[in-house]
């Protein structure tokens, strides 16, 4: 018989934090996922997703007993039944690195064979007013607001506007009233301008600005105000001083930018491979690519081939028209990853270095083994709290061959690729 919790309350012993912003709790031998609570923690839940079988979601509505690290939420619209854009509105800065820093060693554990404690970095600024893109929707009366947890539902903005916005992006967005079910998409570039634009189906209007300047590696952006760009201010140049000193580019050597964008870290590859060496940038959507030759004209040691990724290297080095393979590859993909036939390119390829930019630690985990069966083995990992009050974490992981350290490169027990760290690292010490 088909189990449906749906609307029940239950109290509930909360056990360890879960990968999506939620922890887990046990009842009936069934696995409860419940938000706004922390390990620990007695909570009184209600019962908000259930289609069967061994597991349901649930809100905690009321703190039974709480936990070290909880705080009043920053912002009204959070909470249960709230707005779904922040997971740890209850918790303090600390103890949100330290739940993010548990879930990336429990997906590195757990999916590639890996065990690791690594520290989840702060960006400067706080955990307040850093998110410079925001997307809105509005509801069925025009009013603009994000969406509930899990749902298309709108919370109106209303007066409360949101707190993770950077100072300044939504005035006057919040009073107006737009076509029920738009999206509004708002951007605040290093120059402090607003880019607001506007559409439904796929159309699009632009209200206001368009072109960003943004600041970066030593270097001036100006690019599509609604294309990718790191949403935290200080992440772009974090980024990029860990992609330098992890990528090691000789001078005279070829570097892959993967995913590249409008060529961040192919700027920085470029400088290190110097005007004898190249990089190659692949990157899918042609208006960043537009955007970025123009942002690096003045490195002609940069070569752009626009095109999907996984297609572009499953045609080989003939696909990116060199006669040599690189010496370094960088790879910064979306959100579900490389994927298995990208890293076995790559690995076929041969570089000494990989470094890998992702935003998701299950799917870094996963492709982190699938680069073990080919030989490649984590060197080091760097994690930053880039978006406070939600479970996201941003990693930068290096990989390097297995022989380059003298060890072999066969799979371990059970075919799982072995981890490559020394005692000392297996212990929980970042080299």
């Amino acid at each position: 018989m088909t189990t449906d919790w749906t609307g029940q309350r239950v109290a509930l012993e909360i056990e360890a934090v879960a990968h999506g912003g939620h922890c887990v709790a046990r009842s009936d031998g069934r696995v409860v996922f419940v938000r706004h609570t922390l390990p620990g923690e007695r909570v009184l839940a209600e019962v908000t997703e259930d289609h069967g079988g061994s597991f349901c979601r649930a809100d905690a509505i009321e703190v039974l007993r709480a936990a070290p690290g909880r705080v009043s939420p920053r912002c009204s619209l959070s909470g249960p039944g709230g707005c779904g854009g922040c997971d740890w509105q209850h918790a303090d800065a600390a103890t949100q690195r330290e739940l993010k820093a548990t879930v990336v060693a429990e997906q590195l554990r757990r999916l590639a064979g890996i065990e690791l404690a690594p520290e989840v970095v702060a960006l400067p600024g706080g955990t307040l007013g850093w998110r410079s893109r925001i997307r809105l929707a509005t509801d069925a009366e025009g009013r603009p607001g994000l969406r509930a947890n899990r749902s298309h539902r709108v919370i109106p903005l209303g007066e409360y506007g949101c707190p993770l916005a950077v100072p300044g992006a939504l005035d006057g967005l919040a009073g107006q009233r737009w076509e029920p079910g738009e999206e509004i998409a708002v951007a605040v570039d290093a120059a402090g301008e607003v880019h607001v634009r506007a559409g439904t189906s796929g159309a699009g209007r632009q209200l206001r600005g368009g072109q960003a300047a943004e600041r970066a590696a030593g270097r001036q952006w100006r690019l599509d105000a609604h294309g990718f760009w790191q949403v935290h201010p200080e992440l772009p140049d974090a980024l990029a001083g860990v992609v330098a000193e992890d990528a090691e580019a000789p001078a005279g050597g070829l570097a892959w930018d993967l995913y590249a964008g409008v060529g961040l870290f192919a700027a920085v590859l470029a400088e290190q491979v110097g005007p004898t060496g190249q990089v190659f940038a692949v990157e899918s959507s042609r208006r960043a690519v537009a955007d970025g030759r123009r942002n690096l004209a003045d490195l002609p040691q940069v070569r752009w081939r626009q095109g999907r990724v996984d297609r572009v290297m499953a045609a080989g080095q003939e696909g990116l028209s060199v006669a040599r393979p690189p010496r370094v590859v960088v790879l910064d993909p979306p959100r579900n990853g490389a994927g298995r036939a990208v890293v076995r390119a790559i690995a076929a390829s041969g570089p000494d270095r990989v470094v890998y930019v992702a935003c998701d630690p299950a799917v870094l985990a996963r492709d982190i083994a699938t680069f073990g069966c080919h030989g490649y083995r984590l060197r080091r990992l760097r994690a930053f709290d880039a978006f406070p009050m939600t479970h996201h974490v941003e990693c930068v992981a290096l990989l390097e061959p297995q022989a380059r350290n003298g060890h072999d490169t066969r799979a371990g027990p059970a075919g799982r690729a072995g981890n490559g760290l020394s005692s000392g690292q297996r212990a929980g010490k970042n080299p």
